[in-house]
């Protein structure tokens, strides 16, 4: 038998519980592209547009939070506590985290290191690229081989690529 787990990750996290975090972290990448490529098109200072991220990352958290605890609440008929809310909040903290990187930048452009459009527009690279290293980490865990993996990386990097340019068009 194999050992699977990563010296990162809590003992006996249940491979469930780790494809569920990896989905909510996907999908707060895919959020936050659109959100950092909607403030790039606007005209918004670092304040507000750390202010966007923040928000939008707890906004994300909260609303998968509730619905997290009305689920359970309605399918188990009593509110997740100890171990079942442990794992709700393990699982959905990538929600809150994936505003770290974007915030980071941000603080870059206040302080002069760099102008805010280009904060923003490296966050939303830095997101497409973070899509296009877990497509291929996915492609090679299934066995598929270098090339397939590129390819699945490549497949969700697209994703996020035409999340962008759906926001740029629409030109908020």
């Amino acid at each position: 038998m194999v050992d699977d787990r990563r010296a990162d990750v809590p003992p006996g996290t249940e491979a469930g519980v780790l494809a569920d975090r990896l989905k909510e972290r996907i999908y707060a990448t895919i959020t936050m592209i659109a959100v950092v490529v909607g403030l790039s098109l606007g005209d918004v200072g670092s304040l507000g547009a750390v202010a966007t991220v923040l928000t939008t990352a707890l906004g994300l958290w909260l609303a998968a939070f509730v619905a997290d605890q009305q689920a359970h609440r309605t399918v188990h008929r009593h509110l997740a506590t100890g171990r079942e809310l442990r794992r709700m909040l393990y699982v959905s903290s990538p929600l809150l985290s994936c505003a770290v990187g974007p915030a980071v930048l941000i603080a870059l452009a206040a302080l002069d290191v760099l102008s805010l459009n280009t904060a923003l527009l490296t966050a939303a690279g830095v997101g497409v690229l973070s899509l296009f290293l877990w497509g291929c980490l996915g492609g090679l865990r299934m066995g598929g081989g270098v090339l397939a993996a590129v390819v699945a990386g490549l497949a969700d990097a697209v994703i996020g690529v035409a999340v962008a340019l759906v926001k740029a068009a629409a030109g908020h």
